[in-house]
């Protein structure tokens, strides 16, 4: 739908629009390029409100022309239980950077779990061992399904472990998953067994206190840790992120204000250098 020139996308035409793969394809390019400098970093800004937040997020692409974009997102995560919403809603505006003119308004939710999810097939892809086969999905909604699909694309996965502290959640996403998937996916009750199984562990949750411990976690293992995505949310042990684990950050200067790394660098046990790469 366009209306005054400007294409309007809701949550489904997103979905039926970006697939996986070039989710992925996208994301990989625009680390790249971020890498290269050639182009700048993007903002954050956080505002917080009684029964959550909003996170704005603002940055330039120079593709085959110049786009500025900007993306709202309210998280608020008793909105499922509450009000039966969900608990992360916003939009997307996208603008021709050269004259300001707005393109598209797009729904973020889809967008918002497509670009998470192929950040970690990037990460893995890079990171993770070649023959890894056996990953654990902490957090079994949206994200956690979106994640294993993006490292099915990087990873010959064989065995999964799905781990939620809603349980039935995970039996679910264990259910549906091995299906669709044609992969095994077993309801781990035991998230420090399945851990310590894993060539893989994705933690996507809204957890506001650390569940994966340093013990939980074998030589070898890859993190990717993407549910902390403001100050006051925290999946891993601060320890985690201590020598002689790597760490590997999206953009440092973020990283060191909101997600785990802020926890350990506030704790001591790492300072800003110690970090081996963005």
């Amino acid at each position: 739908m366009k209306t005054d020139g400007t294409l309007l996308l809701n949550r489904q035409d997103v979905a039926e629009l970006l697939t996986v793969e070039e989710c992925i394809a996208a994301v990989e390019s625009a680390f790249k390029l971020y890498g290269e400098g050639a182009i700048p970093k993007p903002g954050l800004l956080s505002v917080h409100c009684p029964g959550g937040a909003f996170h704005l997020k603002a940055g330039l692409l120079n593709l085959e022309r110049h786009y500025f974009v900007v993306k709202t997102n309210g998280n608020f995560f008793q909105n499922s239980v509450r009000f039966g919403l969900p608990n992360i809603q916003g939009v997307i505006l996208l603008c021709d950077a050269e004259n300001g003119q707005p393109l598209a308004l797009m729904d973020s939710i889809e967008i918002t779990i497509r670009r998470t999810g192929a950040a970690t097939a990037v990460a893995a892809r890079y990171l993770a061992r070649r023959d890894a086969t056996v990953a654990t999905i902490c957090g079994c909604g949206n994200q956690g399904r979106i994640s294993l699909h993006a490292l099915l694309q990087v990873r010959p996965l064989e065995r999964v472990f799905a781990y939620d502290v809603e349980a039935e959640q995970a039996a679910q996403f264990a259910t549906e998953l091995s299906g669709q998937l044609n992969i095994e996916i077993e309801h781990a009750r035991d998230l420090a067994a399945a851990v310590a199984q894993s060539d893989i562990c994705v933690t996507c949750t809204p957890s506001r206190k650390y569940f994966l411990n340093q013990q939980h976690v074998m030589p070898g293992t890859f993190i990717a840790a993407v549910g902390a995505d403001s100050e006051d949310k925290q999946e891993l042990d601060p320890s985690l992120l201590a020598a002689p684990h790597k760490v590997v950050a999206d953009i440092l200067d973020q990283c060191a204000v909101i997600g785990e790394l802020h926890h350990a660098l506030d704790a001591g046990l790492l300072q800003r250098s110690d970090v081996y790469a963005e």
